[in-house]
């Protein structure tokens, strides 16, 4: 009998390399409040914990700023570009295949707005694999907070120690501990500058066709 009934993914570095559409929508926002852009490489820390935590982060060389007014920027840029240019990792949509050929019962939870994240899901063709999804703002928390995890475990009819979360962030992991939950990494997603071998969890894999593999291991 396979001892895991539901996989929990996130989004943004993990499933999908959305940081050329989440980078064009920041600098839209800042340009529309007369600020210079910002490098790619650095908007790519910022990512995480959401769309207001994006925004904070990338404002903070300016820091008079209306945080409420460079949301409403951020949302009109992004709301235009989503999805334009993400694009799946190698091995994410074969991976999602396997999963589901497996038997396994799949969701998304994510940080991102709900507002963005089923066109998003849509447009990348993720939609048809996945049975629910759980953005940012569906719950009361986001994560790391463990509530968008134990959400999507009740969505799926799973318990939390049948689910595996794989993710690619301290976001990810620290949810999933505490949810009770196994937790797999992906080392080449954005982890706020910080590398994923400092992260507690189960394993790291190298994509999510190899996270399919090692779920079938076990």
């Amino acid at each position: 009998m396979m001892k895991f009934s539901a996989v929990l993914l996130d989004l943004d570095g993990t499933l999908l390399d959305s940081l050329p559409d989440l980078a064009q929508a920041v600098n839209g926002m800042r340009a529309d409040l007369g600020l210079p852009a910002l490098d790619t490489g650095r908007i790519g820390t910022y990512i995480g914990k959401g769309a207001a935590v994006l925004v904070q982060r990338s404002l903070s060389d300016a820091p008079g700023q209306s945080h409420q007014e460079a949301m409403a920027r951020f949302r009109h840029h992004y709301q235009d570009c989503n999805g334009r240019y993400a694009k799946p990792y190698p091995g994410a949509m074969e991976g999602l295949s396997r999963l589901r050929d497996m038997g396994l019962k799949l969701a998304v939870v994510t940080n991102k707005p709900a507002q963005f994240t089923q066109p998003l899901l849509e447009r990348t063709g993720i939609a048809p694999f996945v049975d629910a999804s759980v953005s940012g703002d569906t719950c009361a928390h986001a994560k790391p907070h463990p509530e968008p995890l134990l959400h999507a475990c009740r969505l799926l009819g799973a318990a939390p120690a049948q689910a595996v979360m794989i993710g690619d962030s301290v976001n990810d992991a620290q949810a999933a501990r505490a949810a009770g939950m196994r937790m797999l990494a992906v080392p080449y997603g954005y982890n706020e500058g910080h590398d994923v071998r400092s992260l507690e969890v189960d394993a790291i894999v190298a994509s999510i066709l190899d996270a399919a593999e090692w779920l079938a291991a076990h």
